[in-house]
């Protein structure tokens, strides 16, 4: 088979990517490991910036997203059992994020790609990249039970941290960053209408705390535990206690419970590898950064590099010029600096340390009210959560 671009992964970075190179009239095939079903139930991220929104309108997958999204023109912060809102809107000229889950992003791209894109394999899993430095790369992948090639003039890794496209970088070429952090998220979602509005994003001597939903009836939620928790080691009415004591609030807020459909815990890194191209390969999104979910960053971080990459290989098509898929990389890398610094401001900000001293315990408090008490640094805040510019 031979296509002009070989995508590797149908997540919604593969997904997007695809559908923005057949509307520039360019054509692809995307190859996914899973299955179907899986793509389309496994949850991930579940914030969509503002230029993220944008660009799947634009893309023509934003018609079920204005119908059932939930549009968010702020977050609240709370520490010390007080509540402070962050106003989007009237701190970014107007910027907001949508609530829509990466399932649902999944599923409009998937039906898109099949109403009128290229061809979209599942069950195809991609065995390695071959010749990346030449300008015919291949793709070799196991489709059916049978080993087959996929020849391309471009491949686009968008198949995460464990894919095999990074895996074709020169290790003497590459360098990484990274950083662990001893603590996880205990995630539930449960059907039951969210406590609030807005997120909620809650500093405790306990640990973190987060409130979200998915839709109107259905909560998403998250505490800081141990690394290495096992999720089911904690009953339902442990969870949702726990919850209570790291939300309360002065107030007379109430935490809504209800039945508790799903449990799972979420490492948290940070990670960057450099360069993000190798001749005619280039990396998007978890093959080459992951960030912790803290600042929602994942899912828009990879959205920014293949929207970077289709205006590139876009611009080489119009104009014969090599040179936005030259500064691919380094264009995207500014952005992925941002947002890994953004994640991990907001990750330290917000949870407690296993070795935590009364001194940093005073800091974070500290740092969370001049938020709450400076516009600067609170349109500091504003500005990242909504969205870095693209490109």
């Amino acid at each position: 088979m031979r296509t002009t671009v070989g995508i590797i992964g149908a997540g919604p970075a593969g997904l997007l990517l695809a559908r923005l190179l057949h509307n520039a009239g360019i054509d692809s095939v995307v190859l996914e490991s899973r299955d179907r079903a899986y793509v389309e139930r496994r949850q991930r991220a579940g914030i969509l910036e503002q230029g993220t929104a944008d660009v799947l309108r634009a893309a023509g997958a934003g018609g079920r997203m204005d119908r059932e999204g939930l549009r968010h023109d702020g977050i609240e912060l709370r520490f010390d059992r007080r509540r402070h809102r962050v106003d989007f809107p009237a701190l970014t000229g107007g910027r907001s994020v949508t609530v829509y889950a990466q399932t649902e992003v999944c599923k409009d791209l998937i039906a898109l790609q099949f109403e009128d894109g290229g061809p979209l394999l599942f069950e195809a899993e991609a065995l390695a990249v071959e010749g990346a430095e030449s300008d015919r790369p291949r793709v070799r992948y196991r489709h059916e039970g049978v080993e087959d090639v996929l020849e391309c003039d471009y491949v686009v890794g968008c198949d995460g941290f464990w894919g095999v496209a990074r895996k074709a970088v020169p290790a003497g070429l590459s360098r990484t960053f990274e950083r662990t952090y001893p603590f996880g998220w205990l995630g539930v979602l449960a059907d039951v209408a969210p406590s609030h509005d807005e997120l909620v994003y809650a500093r405790h001597d306990r640990g973190f705390a987060l409130l979200s939903m998915r839709s109107p009836s259905v909560s998403r939620l998250y505490l800081q535990v141990p690394e290495g928790t096992d999720a089911e080691a904690w009953s339902d009415e442990e969870v949702w206690a726990e919850l209570e004591r790291r939300l309360e609030t002065d107030d007379d807020w109430t935490l809504r419970r209800g039945p508790v459909t799903q449990k799972s815990v979420t490492p948290m890194r940070s990670y960057v590898h450099e360069p993000m191209r190798h001749g005619r390969l280039f990396l998007a999104g978890d093959a080459a950064h992951i960030v912790p979910p803290t600042g929602a960053k994942g899912l828009n971080l990879a959205v920014g590099d293949v929207v970077t990459f289709a205006r590139a290989l876009t611009h080489r098509t119009e104009t014969g010029s090599e040179e936005l898929l030259d500064a691919y990389s380094a264009t995207c890398l500014r952005r992925v600096w941002q947002a890994e610094r953004f994640s991990y401001d907001m990750t330290t900000l917000l949870h407690r340390a296993p070795d935590a001293t009364p001194f940093d315990d005073r800091l974070q408090v500290a740092r969370l009210a001049r938020i709450a008490g400076s516009r600067a640094a609170e349109t500091d805040l504003a500005e990242a959560y909504t969205g870095f510019p693209i490109g």
